[in-house]
């Protein structure tokens, strides 16, 4: 019997080790390179396309930097994501809507980038599928592997995948390449350029489970959860093949609490199946904002007793449904949403967002009650949605474009089967603001044909499009659940009565203006005060909005236009501004005062915040409007000891003092039942003494994502945060992290927000024959405007142009009797060998013989890079402050970050890393 146990362990050891060899998921971020092409000038795009044969016309035939022989050498390494738009100065010739950086239309220098890799698969892998998934390239993406085109993606926003399986040279050198083009803009807000989420390197057997190919959802009875489990099966192999599919359900310990077998099945070469199960389980831990429980759903397709595929699915076990008239519930519980809208830009980083600050960003967020995300107007990352599936937080997936082509719902349908298993997810938005069909006809053909797909897809989910017309036909009409976008557009009492069975929410609300840290509308600065008020004649504040909402049942909730500001459209201005002034905190993450009047009421916890700042210096005797936010039934507000009345507090409501200024404190005091609650201040400081920082986390992971978010401040002698500073402070950074990015929010600052080296190559032209000294010998030439100076560095990388070779620059031997090999050659060159103006370069050697009629030789010696080493990195404080992220490398050690500014005492911070 112990025998037989013994044996039965192995057997089952030895299947889940070869299901876990047969599928494997490997990030492919590293070890990338990178260079601008051009969208229409062939020279200046490596002349890819130009080939007698091109990529179109011949299996393999991709060249220039699509071919697998291009040398990428002299190009600049990077890890991914990368966003290169960010790194790009600010422009008044560029696009307003994208935050006037010089890239995209008018830029056509830098609106191309290639981005190329090498990689090896081991003969191991022969027989196994091979696919490269991205996440997300903006935009325009075309990708080839080995000089086989794979194919395009237009939209910046989809994630998307090919089989590379039969162009990969196993047990040798591969190569991707992929080329984005940002010429042409999709969306009328800031979308970064290039491979801006994460690559993937999948690998599987012939018969397995595809990409995003399960999808579970739960019915609740009772104490049951009927859980609905969908599973696609794809055999790539040449015959028929037989298999089952066993499903487990492991709660969040892994531990496995039920489980289903199914019985055999076939499946034809080259097809797919799909097999739909159901269990029952019993007492199920609810998905619920306050307790985000998640299981996993296992499942394993087996041949005969061979496990060979093993697919997981983090899920969680809720219900959501929108009620025409009592609004949003999860679990049959009603919930009130109170929600932001956001793009996917940061300070520093652009759309290039480490995973670790999604999650600050979303933590921000929830730190002033916020419950709900609208990814407006795309689907986000899928990070995002990981992090909300853990930390409770709701989400409307926004579908990109609306139509009913086949193009436009298979775009549609890739959203809903990649995200519609994260329990965050609680309805698909179509659309927003598609004022071409909203209010028409076409509005109310278009949105049926699109819901009924996508009710197809995903059965557990209602279906929203956000309108702002206000015009209670076309698409409010007949979508499912309508979404109101702004309440000086939308009666929305009045729509409630026309459709009393159609549910509702505030899709985007608010769009007030406000820069942290300002107090006085400044039009000449483009400054706006950062109180709560009106943007626009028959608008409505942050605070207007909200009352309508919460005092409306058959309102589902309210989703605030925006949480954090993003690059573009920095409405009421133009150049210089360059980011927008809507939201609740700014682009670094910096709360504004409007925070505090949402934390007031979207939560429980006691707030008491003074609005604005107490230092004045020749406003002495002015009146300063003084607000108090807060959810105590009464405040007080007192300066310098002297009570200026105590009021009762509205409820959703603020409170508002006229103080004539006095330097010193002016102090809030909180009641509830007359009891005293809490107290705050605002003091008059001193002049600015030493930087301060401080770090989101002190200790982070080796891995190279995890990152700390710095905040940079200047305290008077006394240690009080001084609130009106504009120092420069620079940064010195020593150990095993970068930094990755700076901002400070100022939404007209024009500064640098990434200190990156410059990469430039000189193109050496083909070389010709020529007889010197009686000797034959090959020469070209390039131009240097100056001699290198010691920020500079200037390395050829050289291709073979003779069997054996000497070189020489300026008549300058810098190599003898070099061989041609399969190691490329590079050389470091030094200004004893050059000169301004015209260098030559003669190679000693015969050219190199073709191997037959039809091979062409290589003529071309290479490229010079000319490497611009960065400055150090500095910002400038806004309003008292300043952001620099820092993301750890692969090492553990000791990060040591130095700030220094002139005329006040610096500071160092210590961050490990384990």
């Amino acid at each position: 019997m112990k025998k037989l146990l013994i044996v039965f362990i192995l057997t089952c050891l030895t299947n889940y080790g070869f299901a876990q060899m047969s599928r494997s998921n490997v990030c492919f971020d590293k070890g990338w390179f990178f260079a601008f092409g051009h969208p229409f000038d062939k020279t200046q795009d490596y002349n890819t396309g130009t080939g007698y044969f091109s990529y179109m016309a011949k299996a393999g035939y991709g060249d220039g930097a699509a071919s697998k022989d291009f040398d990428h050498r002299a190009w600049r390494p990077i890890d991914l994501p990368h966003d290169w738009a960010v790194e790009m100065p600010f422009d008044s010739k560029g696009s307003h809507s994208h935050g006037y950086k010089a890239v995209g239309p008018g830029f056509p220098d830098v609106s191309v980038g290639w981005y190329r890799k090498t990689f090896v698969v081991t003969r191991e892998d022969k027989g196994k599928q091979i696919f490269l998934d991205f996440d997300g390239v903006s935009r325009d993406a075309k990708v080839w592997v080995n000089g086989h085109y794979m194919g395009n993606e237009p939209s910046g926003y989809q994630s998307f995948s090919y089989n590379i399986t039969d162009v990969i040279n196993y047990g040798g050198e591969n190569v991707v390449a992929v080329r984005a083009d940002v010429s042409m803009e999709e969306g009328w807000y800031y979308e970064g350029a290039g491979i801006y989420r994460h690559v993937w390197l999948r690998k599987t057997l012939p018969l397995h489970i595809p990409k995003d190919g399960t999808f579970i959802y739960s019915e609740l009875d009772g104490n049951k959860a009927k859980l609905v489990i969908e599973t696609e099966i794809e055999n790539r192999g040449l015959k028929t093949s037989a298999y089952s599919i066993r499903h487990y359900i492991l709660n969040k310990d892994s531990l496995i609490i039920d489980s289903l077998i199914s019985h055999d099945a076939f499946i034809s070469a080259m097809s797919k199946n799909l097999q739909k199960d159901s269990l029952s389980l019993n007492n199920p831990i609810l998905w619920s904002l306050n307790h985000p429980y998640l299981y996993t759903l296992k499942t394993q397709i087996k041949e005969g007793d061979r496990i060979i595929d093993e697919y997981q699915t983090s899920f969680g076990i809720r219900t959501v449904y929108f009620d025409a008239n009592k609004g949003f519930f999860l679990n049959g519980k009603h919930i009130k949403l109170k929600g932001t809208n956001n793009h996917q830009d940061h300070a520093g980083v652009g759309c290039a967002i480490p995973d670790e600050l999604i999650k600050w960003r979303l933590q921000q967020l929830k730190n002033f009650g916020c419950n709900a995300y609208r990814s407006s107007h795309n689907p986000p990352t899928p990070e995002l949605l990981k992090y909300c599936d853990e930390m409770g937080i709701l989400v409307i997936d926004e579908n990109r474009l609306m139509g009913t082509t086949d193009h436009a719902l298979h775009e549609m349908k890739r959203v809903i089967k990649r995200d519609r298993n994260h329990p965050s997810v609680i309805i698909w938005s179509l659309g927003n603001e598609e004022w071409g069909i909203e209010c028409n006809v076409l509005g109310e053909q278009i949105t049926p044909t699109m819901q009924r797909f996508a009710q197809n897809l995903d059965p557990s989910r209602q279906i929203n499009v956000a309108i702002s017309g206000g015009c209670n036909n076309g698409t409010s009409s007949v979508v499912e659940v309508v979404g109101y976008n702004y309440l000086g557009q939308w009666d929305t009492d009045r729509h409630h009565q026309l459709f009393p069975n159609q549910p509702s929410i505030g899709t985007e609300e608010g769009s007030t203006y406000a820069t942290r840290g300002i107090y006085f509308d400044d039009d000449e600065k483009h400054y706006k005060a950062a109180y709560d008020r009106e943007p626009r004649a028959n608008w409505y504040s942050i605070e207007e909005g909200w009352k309508h909402y919460a005092e409306r049942d058959y309102l589902s909730g309210m989703f605030i236009w925006t949480g954090f500001d993003y690059r573009g459209e920095p409405t009421p201005y133009a150049w210089p501004s360059v980011t927008s002034y809507f939201g609740m905190i700014d682009l670094c993450g910096f709360p504004k005062d409007n925070v505090y009047y949402l934390k007031s009421w979207w939560q429980d916890e006691p707030v008491l915040h003074i609005l604005p700042h107490w230092n004045w210096n020749g406003k002495e005797g002015d009146t300063i409007d003084v607000w108090v936010y807060s959810n105590a039934q009464e405040v007080e507000l007192k300066l310098k000891g002297k009570t200026l009345g105590r009021k009762v507090m509205e409820l959703n409501g603020h409170l508002e003092w006229k103080v004539p200024y006095k330097k010193g404190t002016i102090k809030a005091y909180s009641f509830k039942d007359g009891k005293l609650i809490q107290t705050t201040e605002r003091s008059t400081t001193g002049m600015p003494d030493e930087i301060s920082l401080s770090a989101s986390k002190t200790t982070l992971s080796a891995k190279s994502n995890d990152i700390s978010v710095l905040t940079v401040e200047v305290k008077d002698k006394k240690g009080n945060v001084v609130p009106t500073v504009n120092n420069i402070i620079s940064f010195e950074l020593d150990g095993p992290g970068k930094i990755i990015g700076v901002g400070n929010g100022n939404p007209t600052s024009l500064e640098k927000e990434k200190f990156v080296d410059d990469y430039k190559l000189i193109t050496l032209p083909e070389v010709a024959e020529i007889y010197e000294e009686g000797e034959k010998v090959l020469t070209t030439s390039f131009q240097l405007e100056e001699l290198p100076t010691e920020h500079q560095l200037l390395t050829w990388y050289y291709k073979y142009v003779s069997e054996k070779q000497n070189i020489y620059i300026n008549g300058v031997l810098i190599t003898q009797d070099l061989l041609k090999s399969s190691e490329k050659a590079q050389f470091a060159l030094n200004n004893d060998w050059l000169r301004v103006g015209t260098n030559t370069i003669t190679i000693e050697g015969k050219p190199l013989m073709p191997v037959n009629a039809w091979t062409s030789i290589n003529k071309q010696p290479g490229v010079i890079q000319i490497l611009n080493k960065a400055s150090n990195w500095e910002r400038k404080l806004y309003n008292g402050k300043a952001q620099v992220i820092i993301q750890s490398d692969a090492e553990p050690g000791e990060i040591l970050l130095k700030a220094r500014a002139e005329g006040i005492k610096s500071k160092d911070i210590l961050i490990n890393v384990e």
